[in-house]
């Protein structure tokens, strides 16, 4: 029962669908902001998800049907499960697991192997030309995220557990104050954005070229799942990033408060890089992330070995 308790409601779906859904609508605000304009209300995101539930779900004619539909909740399910292993980790780090920081990897692919899974069985070009892209840029970002990644464990002498992780840094220093560490920080901030498909890595999607990319066939209960997903990572994966590279959140006293303070530097670097760059061509992001992003990755790695 704790199990199926912490899964659905907190730490696990319930309570990373409502921060979620409120970090979008910061994102959203802030975005509106800077355009000038007023922005949505706080609860615009949950009008959101209620209104396009209610909608009619459409399977494309020539679909893989089965595919379509379960995609999106295989998505959701992987989000989920990292936040509930990240969250129990926060809450009683001795619950963990030897090697979760891999499995937690792992997962975080999932929601965007999902989404090519989703384009190519919607039977539609467009989405399978936004398929395509978003197997070109996991090809792109994956390799410098888990060399960023992985720059802790070794400063950590090889630590694959996040508790570990977490004590490491809490008895000596956050990884993000070593040279290795903020440049391995500064490669997984640029690969969680590509990560969320946030601009400028969002050309899978790309409204003005492509419609919507791999979402165009998606409608009703199962496009509210997508969007909730999305919503989610919003939340999960900086503070994925929070706890393997900033020590993490400490729920003693006023230390709380630095500890979200921690997450809201993430969302406002997320929010002006979106605001901030034009969309980059998948060409030109496959070429900065097996470039310039690698080639920093690698470095940090050096770096991290010969213990600077």
């Amino acid at each position: 029962m704790n199990l199926i308790f912490s899964f659905l409601i907190f730490p696990g779906f319930l309570f990373t669908a409502v921060i979620g859904c409120l970090a979008s609508w910061i994102d959203r605000k802030v975005t509106a902001r800077v355009q000038w304009r007023v922005g949505p209300p706080i609860l615009q995101p949950f009008y959101d998800l209620v209104k396009l539930s209610g909608k009619e779900t459409i399977v494309p004619r020539g679909g893989a049907k089965l595919t379509f539909l379960t995609t999106p909740i295989v998505a959701l399910s992987a989000i989920t499960l990292v936040s509930t292993l990240t969250w129990r980790v926060l809450l009683s780090p001795q619950t963990t697991f030897i090697g979760d920081l891999i499995v937690v990897i792992y997962l975080l692919t999932i929601p965007s192997i999902a989404l090519i899974i989703s384009g190519a069985a919607s039977g539609n070009p467009l989405a399978s030309l936004g398929a395509s892209r978003e197997m070109k840029l996991i090809l792109g970002y994956e390799l410098p995220f888990i060399l960023a990644i992985f720059v802790p464990v070794i400063k950590a002498n090889g630590i694959i557990r996040l508790g570990d992780l977490l004590a490491w840094q809490g008895a000596n220093h956050i990884f993000l104050g070593s040279l290795s560490g903020f440049i391995a920080f500064i490669v997984a901030i640029l690969c969680m954005q590509a990560k969320l498909g946030l601009v400028p890595f969002d050309a899978p999607e790309a409204e003005t070229e492509i419609i919507a990319g791999p979402y165009i066939e998606y409608s009703g209960t199962p496009l509210a799942i997508y969007k909730l997903t999305r919503w989610m990572m919003l939340f999960v994966v900086p503070m994925f990033l929070v706890v393997v590279f900033m020590g993490g959140i400490n729920f003693s006293g006023w230390h709380i408060l630095w500890g979200i303070l921690k997450y809201v530097l993430l969302l406002v670097i997320i929010v002006l890089m979106r605001n901030t760059n034009p969309r980059l061509r998948i060409d030109q992001a496959m070429k900065f992330f097996w470039g310039p992003i690698t080639g920093l990755a690698i470095i940090a790695t050096i770096l991290a070995l010969l213990g600077l």
